[in-house]
């Protein structure tokens, strides 16, 4: 037997982002009743299926009286079930499948062999014995033509067991369907604002004026000390983004050159000017996973010294800053890289988040690494690996204010492979942040678009920093102006995006009960109300309209 889950929409089911990390007993059913897939819960026994690799497969069943298909007698790693579906160009691809081996743990990984792309990744799983894991990927077809997926696991002593294997292509006018009503369901509320007179009776016929100051939702950029002297460089971001990240001002090897002498100048006018300006600042960051980003003479001390360096570091920076940040990289890219773990201990990394939230409690602590969502490739930093170093940090100690921060450096974005991935990310019931987003590509802006689409429309995600600060010799990876602050192509996208997420100023009058009711996108708005009867208008300072506001509050305001 299989589990039936009611989906809630279309795409951004339950199904997809609270049971992404469980192990279950039985498998859900195969989502969107299997897509293309033929015969995906091997009622029809092996039929549409075929051994891939020479390998051996073989129709099982459960106690329960549920099929599923297993490997037989593997021994190289892509000896597994496979079928061959046909790809469009240009479709967006949802793929999931329900693994279990027969012992112990093992990631097993789902890959689309291709006429033209060769072999392509398109999701991991850690696989376990006793309970069925859910494998998410997802891949955007680059031609049209024949295709076969299969299963891959480099432990070839177990057995792969396969079920409610899933396969569904999306337009792209689909997908943008998809992702404006997510948009509206979880980025804005409908609220009621009712005119009363002094008796408390509502005002039939009174004019409401409702105006946006403040967007809800955190977009920001990276800033570097060049901002502080350039008067149009201020004026371009301040009037586009909520949030900052220091591009290196923050950082261990910026502050602390030299041993001893530090130097927080060009970090300290940077906060002060973002606090100026009402901007919330990333703490980017406190130590570097990095070896080729950790300072020579840090490298040179032995592991006594080395601790309290590390330790001089945390009481440095931290304190200094507190309250004045919203978040910290604690320990940058803390997945692919362990020099630290390396030196002084496989807890190190844990152990210096649990003091970080004991200096900065109220602040948001990142684990903050790349290529999560850029590339399903890189078997390193994969949703599972990054989950699984997430908990490991979680399980040290009581860290409540954990954190995914996910860089997204990207080339070419697969828009279905990255919400597959944000759909696994979301399990963990943290915030998900996309911390230094870029792109380098030729097409870049239609690419920096689709990723800020994806990104804004993932119930998930909370905030957005793009990866763009500004220097006159150019920008790392990705400008959004030019030299004069004349808006590129890519920067055209963002004042695009940030209108089309903003609420344009409501005229309106209210009706028979004195109500008038409203759509609006998260974020701080100014009401303004009148009424033939009054000689005055009443003004309301600051309506907050948020996730947490229920749909029928009704704020009442007097004239």
């Amino acid at each position: 037997m299989k589990i039936s889950l009611i989906k809630l929409f279309l795409l951004f089911s339950s199904a997809e982002i609270f049971t992404g990390n469980l192990c279950l007993a039985e498998p859900l059913r195969p989502q969107y009743g299997g897509g293309i897939v033929s015969n995906p819960e091997f009622n029809d026994g092996l039929k549409g299926w075929s051994v891939f690799g020479y390998g051996q497969i073989a129709e099982r069943t459960s106690d329960t009286g549920n099929r599923f298909l297993a490997t037989d007698r593997r021994s190289l790693s892509h000896q597994s079930m496979s079928q061959k579906v046909y790809l469009q160009q240009g479709m967006l691809y949802t793929f999931s499948a329900w693994l279990q081996v027969d012992q112990g743990n093992t990631t097993v990984t789902a890959i689309f062999k291709t006429a033209k792309e060769g072999f392509v990744q398109v999701g991991a799983v850690e696989a376990r014995s006793g309970c069925w894991s859910m494998l998410k990927g997802g891949l955007t077809a680059k031609s049209s033509g024949p295709a076969e997926f299969y299963f891959e696991s480099k432990e070839t002593s177990v057995e792969i067991w396969v079920d409610s294997v899933s396969l569904r292509p999306f337009t792209e006018d689909q997908w943008r369907a998809h992702q404006q009503e997510s948009i509206n369901k979880v980025r804005k509320k409908t609220v009621a604002i009712q005119a009363v007179d002094a008796d408390g009776h509502p005002l039939p016929g009174a004019s409401v004026s409702i105006q946006q100051k403040r967007s809800g939702f955190p977009l920001g950029c990276a800033i570097a000390s060049t901002i502080l002297q350039n008067s149009a460089y201020q004026s371009w971001f301040t009037s586009r983004f909520t949030v900052a990240t220091f591009e290196n001002e923050m950082k261990w090897y910026a502050n602390e050159r030299e041993q001893g002498k530090e130097q927080y100048a060009d970090a300290d006018a940077m906060v002060a000017f973002a606090k100026q300006h009402g901007i919330a600042v990333r703490g980017h960051n406190v130590v570097w996973n990095d070896p080729q980003d950790v300072q020579s003479w840090v490298k040179s001390l032995p592991r006594k010294h080395l601790r309290r360096a590390v330790k001089r570091r945390f009481n440095s920076v931290m304190p200094r800053y507190r309250g004045q940040v919203i978040a910290w990289d604690v320990v940058n890219e803390n997945v692919h890289f362990s020099y630290f773990e390396s030196k002084l201990g496989k807890n190190a990394s844990s152990v210096f988040y649990q003091q970080a939230h004991q200096l900065d409690p109220n602040a948001l602590m990142f684990l903050n690494d790349y290529n999560t969502l850029e590339a399903p490739v890189d078997g390193n930093v994969t949703p599972e690996k990054y989950l699984q170093r997430l908990w490991q940090i979680q399980s040290f100690g009581n860290l409540s204010r954990m954190a995914i921060g996910l860089e997204g450096h990207f080339d070419v974005p697969d828009i279905a492979y990255m919400r597959s991935a944000l759909d696994k990310l979301a399990g963990a019931n943290v915030p998900i942040w996309l911390t230094e987003v870029d792109v380098a590509h030729p097409n870049e802006s239609k690419h920096l678009e689709d990723i800020l689409r994806e990104a804004y429309s993932h119930p998930a995600v909370q905030g957005i920093v793009m990866w763009g600060a500004w220097h006159p010799e150019g920008c790392w990876r990705m400008c959004l102006t030019d030299n004069n602050f004349k808006n590129l192509p890519t920067g055209d996208v963002v004042d695009k995006l940030i209108s089309e997420w903003r609420s344009d100023n409501v005229a309106a009058t209210t009706d028979a009960d004195g109500l008038h009711r409203a759509e609006l996108f998260h974020g701080e708005y100014k009401v303004t109300i009148s009424h033939p009867s009054s000689n005055s208008s009443s003004s309301v300072g600051s309506l907050t309209v948020d996730s947490a506001s229920e749909n029928n509050n009704v704020l009442r305001v007097m004239v």
